[in-house]
């Protein structure tokens, strides 16, 4: 890290990733904590410390410039790195990409995407919840709803949600929101009786098989958790409707859950990197060949 500038409470600093890193192919959708226009990422992050409010912008050099207005730099810092997956070293998967022939084609486009993760944990949990079973589009929407009374404003932007934030959820809120009254309960119960931040401090594998303990979070919404909130890419969601279409695709039958989980399997330790760019691919989005192989099994 290289520390620039300082002026009016806010401190400019450059930092560089490991390997081939794109902050255009790693920022994540925009969502009430974070906005990505120009090429210029804006976020807000939780620290010890206090909120940090952070611009990101990529040099044509591949490091990164951040400008921060943090009541602690450093922890801010740290923040940033582990938000944009700036200190993986992805290199072993691309050697492995560069083998497999579904992954090649679709991260040869683009070797420098690292997914982003979310600011807190309790966020994860809730695009998880969220996303249970609906499209992407709605799944935002109703996040939205779901935090914009009660994550703090900061800037132009709003705070990710911390635990004492969702202890505020009521089920009643969250079904007016747009969820249904199964997964209101289940954000709330979890969101009031699970330490969430904690299991960043336990291995993957004990943290997802604690979150599939929980009725209500299978392995879809475990893995979003693991790879948004955790920042394990090793876990992917499990499931997905893209990866489903997918392994149809491939198998020439109607596919389910185990299939791809199956697949994910095959990646090992970087199951949800290669998730993430499978979903990437035209077989994911295929909805013709998906329906010819469930009717080829119904015949």
């Amino acid at each position: 890290m290289t520390v620039g500038h300082r002026a009016a409470g806010v401190t400019e600093v450059a930092l560089r990733p490991r390997g081939p890193y794109s902050l255009a192919d790693s920022a994540g959708r925009p969502d009430l904590t974070r906005r990505f226009r120009g090429g210029v990422l804006d976020l807000v992050l939780p620290t010890a410390a206090g909120t940090a409010e952070i611009r990101v912008w990529q040099r044509r050099n591949g490091e990164l410039a951040a400008r921060m207005a943090a009541p602690d730099v450093s922890a801010a810092v740290d923040a940033l790195r582990f938000g944009l997956a700036l200190d993986v070293d992805h290199a072993p998967f691309l050697r492995l990409a560069a083998a497999d022939p579904l992954l090649r084609d679709v991260v040869r486009r683009r070797p420098g995407r690292r997914p982003a993760r979310l600011g807190t944990v309790a966020h994860a949990l809730v695009r998880a919840v969220c996303g249970q079973l609906i499209t992407a589009h709605e799944a935002m929407r109703i996040e939205r709803r779901l935090l914009w009374p009660v994550c703090a404003p900061a800037g132009e932007l709003r705070r990710p949600p911390q635990a004492a934030d969702l202890a505020r959820l009521s089920a009643a809120h969250a079904e007016r929101a747009g969820l249904s009254p199964r997964r209101a309960a289940v954000l709330v119960r979890v969101g009031r009786t699970l330490d969430l931040e904690r299991l960043r401090t336990v291995p993957a594998q004990a943290a997802v098989a604690r979150l599939l303990a929980e009725p209500g979070l299978g392995p879809w919404s475990a893995g979003v958790i693991a790879g948004q909130g955790l920042g394990s890419y090793a876990h992917g969601p499990v499931g997905d409707l893209g990866l489903i279409k997918l392994c149809s695709s491939l198998l020439h039958r109607r596919a389910d859950v185990a299939d791809t989980a199956a697949l994910l399997d095959r990646y090992g330790e970087w199951g949800g990197l290669a998730a993430s760019h499978l979903m990437q691919h035209p077989l994911a989005h295929d909805r013709a060949a998906y329906h010819r192989a469930a009717y080829a099994r119904a015949g």
